[in-house]
């Protein structure tokens, strides 16, 4: 089986702030905005190298997400800065009408996604940001998994005509893919091969899925895993390939299983290739305050938790 190594645990929200700081040097057109959370975003140097094209809005994310719309209209990339909640479901109507029914070129990007943000608690978490995003027609939908893959899809969104919801995290997790790769928006990433289970995760639970294969492989079980780093469009065919060849799958992501990876899985599967499926997702509730570790164990966003459904798919092959 292929491993992967840790090359260092490092914040995906890094990726970002590094992936933007270069789009400031190499694209004029970009500009940034954000939620009186700079730091937060690491957008700091980019604010420093090109003040001109940085505009600090404060806590108004409605009011930010209507100026990036307005500024798309003389031919600006604006990125936007908050914290996932305050990216989404604080300002849902103005992304709806002002971004996504005028199909606006901006990117919305969102740090403290999922449940570890941790301390903070349920009202600052969102489990159903993926959800809300991808139901609006023309929104591209990008959630990554490591500090390289994050600072790949910061540079490459820029280049994509569209509204993009770009989500990734706080705390510091395993760096793991190339350091110069090439981010191809609605391209699965194949990362192991295997014939008994096909294992779909996204953001922070790829590592774990990773991890989880390797458990597997010691018990005998095949586990080919694939990084879903869009969820729209989602990779349909990379997908399907893999289930045909496995008969089952499990989906991993740190969000509900309502409205995420899960369902989008699920729907592809229903129209093209009925399988055997299990969810490896929060259960339809809100977080809680705990450290990023308690709660991704408390919820069952690990490897073991991997292991546990993906050995109940197989169980489940007609």
């Amino acid at each position: 089986m292929k491993t992967y190594t840790n090359s260092g645990n490092i914040d995906t929200r890094s990726g970002f702030g590094a992936g933007l700081a270069e789009l400031g040097k190499t694209n004029p057109d970009v500009l940034a905005l954000c939620a009186d959370l700079t730091g937060s975003l690491k957008m700091d140097e980019f604010k420093k190298n090109h003040p001109d094209r940085f505009f600090q809005i404060g806590i108004a994310e409605a009011n930010m997400i209507g100026i990036a719309a307005g500024m798309t209209i003389g031919g600006k990339i604006p990125f936007t800065g908050t914290f996932a909640n305050f990216s989404t479901g604080r300002v849902y109507d103005q992304i709806r009408q002002s971004v996504a029914y005028s199909g606006k070129n901006v990117k919305i990007c969102a740090s403290h996604a999922g449940l570890t943000l941790g301390e903070d608690g349920a009202t600052h978490q969102i489990l159903e940001d993926l959800g809300l995003m991808k139901m609006l027609p023309g929104m591209t939908v990008i959630n990554t998994c490591d500090y390289n893959q994050t600072k790949a899809a910061t540079i490459a969104i820029a280049e994509h005509d569209g509204p993009v919801y770009l989500r990734f995290g706080r705390p510091k997790v395993a760096n793991f893919t190339p350091e110069n790769q090439k981010f191809e928006i609605g391209k699965a990433v194949n990362l192991t091969e295997g014939n008994d289970v096909t294992i779909v995760a996204t953001g922070h639970l790829v590592w774990e899925a990773l991890e989880a294969a390797k458990i597997l492989d010691e018990k005998g079980i095949s586990a080919e895993v694939i990084n879903i780093h869009t969820i729209k469009p989602l990779d349909e065919k990379a997908i399907l390939k893999s289930v045909r060849k496995t008969k089952c799958v499990v989906t991993a992501e740190e969000h509900n299983f309502l409205g995420g990876l899960g369902e989008s899985v699920a729907r592809t599967l229903a129209q093209s290739e009925p399988t055997p499926q299990e969810f490896v997702a929060t259960q339809d509730t809100f977080g809680e305050s705990g450290t990023p570790a308690e709660l991704m164990e408390k919820y069952g966003l690990n490897a073991e938790n991997i292991v546990t459904k993906a050995e109940a798919a197989i169980l489940r092959k007609v």
